[in-house]
């Protein structure tokens, strides 16, 4: 059997603990875009080809929404740096930061739109911010190729 890369048996059951979807931040959010009336599917890829999964998926509209944590994610204002094993989790945070640059330029090639929102983030607010990008995206084009508008 291979060695825990954790620093300590308690540090790999915290990490043990940690959900991958579900968490408290995702739960207020997708509550609070419920109760505007938004409906969208949970935990999904976003591309059938590109191995990543986005917490809340509007299909008809291509937007992608993902609720990152403060110290997975590197918050600008609530990131902390790990005192244990700091190269670790430095590099892991510099890591998952280049997969959600990676991710968020796929997504717009493909005509989607990602929205991320800091698990610090109001949910109300962030719900408000998330209904006006996908509203905007369902409106019905008055663009037609070939016609002209008057």
């Amino acid at each position: 059997m291979r060695e825990s890369w954790a620093s300590s048996p308690g540090t790999r059951a915290s990490m043990q603990a940690n959900r991958g979807r579900d968490t408290k931040p995702e739960l207020a959010l997708r509550s609070a875009a419920h109760a505007q009336g938004l409906r969208y599917r949970v935990s999904v890829r976003p591309l059938r080809d590109l191995r990543r999964t986005a917490d809340m998926v509007f299909t008809s509209a291509r937007v992608a929404v993902f609720v990152d944590g403060c110290f997975w994610h590197g918050c600008p204002e609530h990131h902390t740096v790990a005192a244990t094993n700091a190269a670790f989790w430095a590099r892991k945070v510099t890591d998952n930061r280049a997969r959600d640059r990676d991710t968020d330029q796929r997504l717009a090639e493909a005509g989607w739109i990602s929205i991320r929102i800091w698990e610090h983030e109001d949910p109300h607010e962030a719900a408000g911010r998330i209904r006006a990008i996908v509203d905007e995206r369902r409106k019905p084009s008055t663009f037609r190729p070939g016609k002209e508008l008057r």
